[in-house]
C-alpha cells in the first residue's frame, strides 16, 4: 500500500475560492440549447420552453456563472437576431459549426434561463466578424434603463429592467486559424482595446475578459502583446484548455492536471511581466473560461446544415472524472489568481449533463464527471490552504514526477469545518492518506462524512438506461484522532473527506 500525508495550518493560505470558478458554459453547438436547456415539446418544458428536468440538474451543480453564446459561435454572432418576436427571427447559416441557426434562443431567454438556474451570464461580444459598435450596443440593450435606442428596443421587446450583466468576453480564441475573423495578436490587441473602452463607457461597473491563446502549447508571446495593449482596460485574460486520452495511456491521462498547473503559472508570470513593463499597480486575474476532458466524439459525423444535431456529445467514463476531479483541485489551488472558470460545457456538448430528445424518451441524466464538479462546487467555497504533501511519484510519458496523490483542502472558518478533496492516481495500489490537523489548537475532530467514487472498470459510464453505474458514495474509512485523519484511498479513486473541529 502507498502512503501519504497531507500537513494544514490555518495562517498557511492560498486565498479565498471566487464561487464563479465553478462556472460553466453553453454554446449555441448541437443540442447544448436547443434539445438541451430548451425543448418546448418536452414534458418538463415550462412557459418559455425550458426543461424543468435540466434546470434541476444544473441547480444540483450550484453553477454560479454561464458563459454564453460562445464559443467559435460567437465569432460570427448577430446578436440581433436572438432578440424580439420569435416568428420574425432569422435562420441563418452557422459557419462555425456548420449547421443552421435558428435564433429561436437568444440573449432575450437566456438571462431568463439563467435567474431560473441560479446563476448569472458571462457575456461574450464578435469581435470575429464585428467589432466595437455592435459591442458596446449590446451593452446598452442588456444594462441601459431607458431613453436610449437599444436600451427602449429592449423595453419594447418586453423586459422592462435592464438585464444587469455584469461580466463580459471580448471574443473567443481569436488567435486560432479555425475563429471566424482570426486576428494577429496586435490585431486582436488593438480591436479588444478599443471595444473594451466603448464598453466600459457606456456601462463603467462591468467587468472584461480578455482572450488569451486557446491552449496550453499556444501560450507566450499572444499573450504578452496583447496585455500590452488591453492592461489598462480589462479586468481578466482567459485561458482554454482540453484534456483527452485518445492513446489509452490513463498513467498519462491522470497527470493532465500537471499541464493546467504549468498554462496557470506560465499565465500568471506573463501577466505580471506586462505588469511590471506598464508600471501598474494592477493585479491581472485570470479566467479558465473552457477547461474539460474533450476527445471522444473528435470527428463524429452529423448533418451539415441541420438544426441541433448530436455534435461534441462526450460519454464520460470514470477515468474521466477522476481527471476532472484533478482539474478542479488545480484550479482551487490557483484561486488567488484563477477567479473564474468554466466548465465546458454545461449539457449534451461535451457536459456533465446529457438528455434525449422529448421523441426518443426524453430523459436527462448525470455523466460520470457530474459528480467531482459538484463536490468541489458545494464544498470547495472557502479559504484554500496552502498544503504541504508527501507522497510517492511516478515517471509518464507525458510528465516526470507525477504526485500519485492530487489533494486540496478547503476551509470554513464559519462552520469551523475542512473539506479534503483527494485523488489516488495509482491504478493498482491503495493508498494509506493521513492529514495533520494539530496546528488547528488541538480541536477535537471529527469526520462529517468521506464520500467516495470508485469503479473497478475506469471506462464505465452512466447511461440513461443505467445512470446509476458511477455514483459516489459515503462508503469511505476516514477516521479522527490526536489531532489527525487517517483514510484509505482506494486505487483510481474520487474522495471527499469533511471534518468537523469542535
Amino acid at each position: 500500500m502507498l502512503t501519504s500525508s497531507l500537513i494544514l495550518h490555518p495562517a498557511y493560505t492560498v486565498g479565498e475560492v471566487d464561487p464563479r470558478i465553478f462556472g460553466s458554459f453553453i454554446e449555441h453547438l448541437g443540442r447544448a440549447v436547443y434539445h438541451g436547456v430548451y425543448e418546448p415539446g418536452h414534458p418538463t418544458a415550462d412557459e418559455e420552453g425550458f426543461r424543468k428536468d435540466v434546470l434541476d440538474l444544473v441547480k444540483k451543480l450550484g453553477v454560479p456563472i454561464v458563459r454564453y453564446p460562445g464559443g467559435n459561435f460567437v465569432s460570427g454572432y448577430r446578436w440581433e437576431d436572438g432578440t424580439g418576436p420569435k416568428d420574425k427571427r432569422p435562420r441563418r447559416p452557422e459557419l462555425a459549426w456548420g449547421v443552421t441557426e435558428t435564433n429561436e434562443v437568444g440573449i432575450d431567454e437566456f438571462q431568463s434561463w439563467a435567474k431560473k438556474a441560479g446563476s448569472s451570464v458571462m457575456m461574450a461580444v464578435n469581435l470575429g466578424t464585428r467589432g466595437p459598435e455592435e459591442a458596446r450596443n449590446l451593452v446598452e440593450y442588456c444594462n441601459f434603463k431607458s431613453g436610449t435606442y437599444y436600451a427602449d428596443l429592449r423595453r419594447a421587446n418586453g423586459f422592462e429592467e435592464p438585464f444587469g450583466i455584469k461580466t463580459w468576453c471580448l471574443g473567443n480564441e481569436m488567435d486560432g486559424s479555425w475563429q471566424m475573423g482570426a486576428k494577429t495578436a496586435t490585431e486582436y490587441g488593438r480591436i479588444a482595446c478599443e471595444a473594451a473602452k466603448l464598453m466600459k463607457w457606456t456601462d463603467p461597473d462591468i467587468e472584461l475578459v480578455v482572450c488569451g491563446s486557446s491552449g496550453s502549447g499556444m501560450c507566450g508571446d499572444w499573450e504578452a502583446e496583447v496585455l500590452k495593449h488591453t492592461y489598462d482596460h480589462v479586468d481578466y485574460i482567459s485561458l482554454h484548455s482540453y484534456y483527452g486520452n485518445p492513446a489509452n495511456d490513463t498513467a498519462s491521462f491522470l497527470a493532465s492536471s500537471m499541464d493546467m498547473d504549468r498554462f496557470i503559472r506560465t499565465v500568471c508570470a506573463i501577466a505580471d511581466y506586462v505588469k511590471h513593463v506598464k508600471r501598474s499597480k494592477k493585479t491581472m486575474y485570470l479566467s479558465f473560461d473552457e477547461w474539460n476532458v474533450w476527445f471522444h466524439s473528435h470527428g463524429a459525423p452529423f448533418e451539415k446544415w441541420s438544426v441541433a444535431p448530436h455534435q461534441l456529445e462526450d460519454v464520460y467514463t470514470f477515468e474521466d472524472a477522476l481527471v476532472v476531479g484533478t482539474l478542479l483541485m488545480t484550479l482551487l489551488k490557483h484561486c488567488d489568481r484563477v477567479k473564474m472558470a468554466c466548465l465546458a460545457q454545461l449539457v449534451n456538448v461535451i457536459a456533465p449533463i446529457m438528455t434525449e430528445n422529448t421523441e426518443d424518451g426524453g430523459r436527462a441524466w448525470a455523466q460520470t464527471i457530474f459528480y467531482p464538479f459538484m463536490h468541489c462546487s458545494a464544498y470547495g467555497r472557502g479559504t484554500v490552504l496552502d498544503a504541504r504533501i508527501d507522497c510517492p511519484t511516478y515517471d509518464a510519458k507525458n510528465a516526470k514526477g507525477v504526485p500519485y496523490l492530487e489533494s486540496c483542502a478547503v476551509y470554513h472558518e464559519d462552520t469551523q469545518e475542512i473539506d479534503l478533496f483527494a485523488v489516488n492516481r495509482s491504478l493498482e495500489e491503495d493508498m494509506a492518506f493521513t492529514c495533520d490537523l494539530t496546528a488547528f489548537g488541538g480541536k477535537e475532530l471529527s469526520v462529517i462524512e468521506h464520500l467516495t467514487m470508485t469503479s473497478d472498470d475506469l471506462k464505465a459510464v452512466n447511461t440513461a438506461d443505467n445512470p446509476t453505474a458511477v455514483v459516489p458514495e459515503a462508503n469511505g474509512d476516514a477516521k479522527a484522532e490526536n489531532g489527525k485523519i487517517t483514510a484509505t484511498l482506494g486505487k483510481h479513486s474520487w474522495n471527499v473527506i469533511r471534518v468537523k473541529m469542535n
